[in-house]
């Protein structure tokens, strides 16, 4: 495997250290993605970085991945508009009665709605949003619950698209039989230590068994003093600086004295089918919902046509930074893969891999892969191939070391600042992305700890 040895790190370590520094994830994604392309192409980075960028975009994935979550902040904007997300708060606050409950029931929403990543993160965040503010909760901690309970969720689940993805790779890399990919997959699900953690994590934190703390207890604390000296809601404005604008449009006159439920539910609960009914496709469930919204608000002429759409751009418009930040993530990715980031990391861990220990040193490398990198099911591709014939030559329990790899992914996808997960949580639940990746990061640290003991534990005794 051909790779620029130990240079191979410098773009993803650039990154980081531009984010911590700046406060600012796509600035430091541009420029380590530059940095990247200046050790790879030398005098011609300009050109190889226009390129890209242009490969990028024309990128059959990113086009989805465009068009799902722009329309994602279109669809929540009407349901803002037209009074239906604050129904839905309405009722849940006829239930909910203090904090706890609030992030608890966050946390069940997102158990429930285990098809997509992208879905869960952004349908949780929009529809708890209000919620958790009336009961003072940063919108850091709501991202961090929203967070953990999307790829931790749908990795964990043998219907969404992260499972019938890696059954097809579990096929081709020779670990399952044509049309058992699914099978072996389920078979690796108890071994998917990373993901059982950070989901059973949520609770213990909700409880306040485990405090906030770091970053974390900072946020809580700026909203409780917020709260106490004006009265005001948790929402976190003005004294944290933030990357976006969440789409808080007003209430459409028509809707403010008598918002319905339904307005909320009926699409909702559309958007979820229709993804179902087309093989888990978000993005015909996502168009789905939108048609089905302008002609439920039309007919009751809650707003106009010209109101309609004009909500659909604005909403739309609200999610170009994530996706700015989305596609630049996918420029770093093109730079790694080109210096061999992924190679070197696994030839150079590759001595320590043996016997019982080869499921948890898969994991740490391929997690440090993943965070570094926000490639997650790229990470899946390359790693199986490898690590499968390894487990087979060491005699490892083939469950366990698939586990291992799964579980780097959603680690990756979970913690990793840029990671189109991380981005998508902090969108929906309003509060900017570095804000949201550094208060959750001790609670990954601390699920990826015990992850890491119990593969050691599950590879000597398995």
């Amino acid at each position: 495997m051909e790779h620029y040895g130990i240079i191979s790190l410098i773009p993803a370590a650039c990154v980081l250290i531009i984010a911590l520094i700046s406060k600012r994830t796509f600035e430091a994604l541009v420029g380590g993605t530059l940095i990247g392309f200046i050790i790879w192409k030398k005098s011609e980075f300009f050109g190889g970085f226009a390129d890209t960028a242009l490969k990028v975009m024309g990128d059959g994935t990113i086009g989805w991945i465009i068009l799902v979550c722009g329309l994602f902040g279109s669809l929540i904007a009407l349901l803002i508009r037209s009074g239906g997300a604050i129904a839905f708060g309405n009722f849940l606050v006829t239930f909910i009665k203090n904090r706890k409950s609030a992030l608890l029931t966050t946390w069940i929403l997102g158990l429930v709605i285990f098809i997509d990543d992208y879905l869960n993160a952004l349908t949780v965040s929009s529809s708890m949003k209000k919620v958790t503010d009336k009961f003072k909760v940063s919108r850091e901690m709501l991202a961090y619950v929203v967070d953990s309970t999307a790829a931790p969720v749908c990795v964990l689940v043998p219907f969404s698209t992260w499972a019938v993805y890696s059954g097809a790779l579990l096929e081709s890399s020779g670990a399952a039989e044509k049309g058992q990919g699914l099978s072996v997959y389920i078979s690796s699900i108890p071994f998917m230590f990373y993901a059982w953690v950070a989901v059973i994590l949520v609770p213990i934190v909700a409880l306040g068994i485990i405090p906030p703390i770091f970053t974390m207890k900072k946020a809580e604390q700026q909203v409780a003093n917020r709260s106490n000296s004006n009265g005001k809601t948790g929402q976190i404005t003005g004294e944290v600086k933030t990357e976006l604008l969440t789409p808080d449009n007003e209430i459409a006159p028509e809707a403010k004295e008598n918002p319905k439920l339904y307005n909320f539910l009926i699409p909702i609960i559309l958007l979820i089918a229709a993804t179902i009914y087309f093989e888990i496709d978000i993005f015909k469930g996502v168009l789905v919902a939108i048609g089905v919204s302008i002609v439920m608000f039309a007919a009751q002429k809650i707003m106009t046509f010209g109101d309609i759409f004009d909500t659909l751009i604005e909403g739309f418009k609200t999610m170009i930074l994530p996706l700015a930040i989305v596609v630049a993530s996918f420029m770093l990715i093109e730079v790694n893969n080109g210096l061999g980031l992924t190679s070197y990391v696994i030839e150079t861990v590759k001595p320590l891999m043996s016997g019982a220990f080869l499921p948890a040193v898969a994991f740490i490398s391929l997690s440090i892969i993943t965070f570094s990198t926000g490639s997650f099911w790229g990470v899946y591709a390359v790693a199986f191939p490898i690590i499968i014939p390894l487990a087979q030559a060491m005699n490892t329990n083939l469950p366990l070391a698939i586990g291992a790899v799964i579980s780097a992914g959603a680690l990756g996808s979970h913690a990793c600042f840029y990671g189109d997960a991380t981005v998508l949580s902090a969108a929906g639940s309003g509060c900017s992305n570095m804000n949201h990746a550094l208060t959750q990061i001790p609670y990954a640290i601390i699920a990826a700890i015990v992850a890491f003991f119990l593969f050691i534990i599950a590879g000597l005794m398995l």
